[in-house]
């Protein structure tokens, strides 16, 4: 029996993160741009076997199809060529995922959608798909009252950790974690693909081929079906990733000699994607996926401690619900009254930028220490509503924001809005300017220090 394997990387800088790093700490910035250009070339001359699933972050697509930035790099790596090569669907089988990179079930259900919406727009821009089959959920944050969402969004899978994972069907260790499942939820299904905590935790911090070949075979021996074996790990962060020396790293030190022995016959294993063994062999069982993430550093994922241990990472978390109130009731009262440009429209769509990008998750996964930039873009956030006269009541006894009285004039002061891309490559706007549209949706930078998941 031949164990199929899907390797799946998530790849997430937060917006303006490489700019930061290329200025204070330039050799970091480069070991994560080689990084990202290594696993293409890694893979070329091997597409009959090579098959990764890559999630590239809203803000990491930004950033690489900046012409600025673009320019800046050039001669360490060739952004537009790498973004090119990710669109080659022999290799890679890109996965949809939340544009500023937010734990979806912390933020508001209304935030969720402009995520996953904004990432769409500027991926069907740069990777020429029609459709992406499956989710990657930022720091793999799941919870059954996503489904609906995914599935109005035409995801047929998306990835949970399998700490959480419960069965529903009878079912054994073994189909438990090596088989695609339905999971139900508001009168919706998807598909859920089971990542294996353990052999994940070894691919992110090293492992020897040999090694992780006889725990497949051990793992998968009673298996009475083709078993999908699923490793997630960041694709970018880490010595394990990042080293630059041949023959040390995750790319020439495990995974092409693993594609070797796949091409000898020396392996019971063989590298594929999730929408191909769904086409094969489908989805068994009905299982529940308890609300949680994968596990970082630091924390084994479940309840969100990570992001949410300290009062001040849960008054951010609140804060994230009052200024979206804010902004959705600002966004629907202008569209009730017909207005979609000028002043009020630049400022309502600069205030949910400001807002989305307040809930990348980087903000709250160092403890209180990122805290302050979520808090920097909801003031923002509510400085962009102020110069329409929406302001947040006085007090706590209502925090949704006061529609603007009928005929007030808004301030006219605003920093115009950029023109929509014309090209492939779209420009990333300063830090605090209003963001640059991809075709349905904005990008915008910012300049966090780096994050290693």
């Amino acid at each position: 029996m031949i164990a199929q394997h899907a390797l799946v990387l998530n790849l997430h800088q937060p917006a303006g993160n490489l700019e930061e790093l290329l200025d204070n700490q330039s050799w970091e910035a480069k070991e994560i741009l080689f990084a990202l250009d290594r696993i293409p070339r890694s893979l070329w001359g091997h597409e009959d076997l090579a098959r990764v699933h890559v999630s590239l972050s809203g803000t990491l697509l930004e950033t690489l199809s900046n012409p600025e930035f673009q320019k800046r790099v050039y001669g360490t790596v060739d952004c537009g060529s790498l973004l090119w090569h990710f669109q080659n669907e022999t290799l890679f089988e890109v996965l949809g995922t939340g544009y500023y990179h937010p734990v979806l079930p912390l933020i508001p259900e209304a935030d969720r959608e402009e995520q996953l919406r904004r990432w769409l727009g500027i991926a069907h821009h740069l990777l020429w798909r029609p459709r992406f089959q499956g989710f990657w959920p930022p720091e793999m944050g799941f919870s059954m009252e996503l489904i609906p969402l995914l599935r109005a969004f035409g995801y047929r899978y998306v990835m949970v950790d399998s700490e959480h994972v419960e069965p529903i069907s009878p079912m054994s260790w073994q189909e438990l974690r090596y088989r695609p499942h339905i999971a139900r939820f508001g009168g919706e299904a998807i598909t859920v693909i089971v990542r294996d905590r353990d052999l994940s935790d070894a691919q992110e911090s090293g492992m020897e081929l040999d090694w992780f070949l006889a725990e497949v075979a051990e793992r998968t021996k009673w298996c009475d079906f083709t078993p999908l074996v699923t490793t997630c790990t960041d694709g970018e962060n880490g010595g394990w990733f990042r080293n630059v020396t041949e023959g040390a790293n995750f790319w020439s030190a495990f995974y092409l000699p693993l594609l070797e022995r796949v091409a000898a016959g020396e392996a019971a294993i063989a590298p594929t994607f999730i929408s191909r063994y769904l086409d094969t062999y489908g989805a068994h069982g009905e299982v529940r996926v308890r609300t949680g993430a994968w596990n970082t550093g630091w924390h084994h994922g479940r309840d969100f401690t990570q992001w949410t241990g300290s009062d001040r990472q849960k008054e951010a978390i609140e804060a994230f619900a009052k200024a979206s109130r804010m902004v959705h009731d600002a966004r629907w009262y202008a569209t009730e009254r017909g207005v979609r440009e000028g002043p009020e429209a630049e400022a309502i769509e600069e205030a949910m930028w400001r807002l989305l990008r307040a809930e990348t998750s980087c903000h709250l996964y160092w403890g209180e220490a990122w805290v302050p930039r979520a808090e920097a873009d909801l003031e923002a956030s509510r400085a962009a509503l102020e110069r329409i006269g929406i302001r947040p009541e006085p007090t706590d006894a209502n925090m949704d924001a006061p529609a603007p009285e009928p005929g007030s004039e808004p301030l006219s002061d605003l920093t115009p809005a950029p023109d929509a891309l014309t090209t492939n490559i779209p420009a990333e706007p300063a830090a605090d300017t209003p963001p640059t549209h991809a075709p349905d949706g904005p990008a915008v930078s910012e300049t966090p220090a780096p994050k290693s998941s």
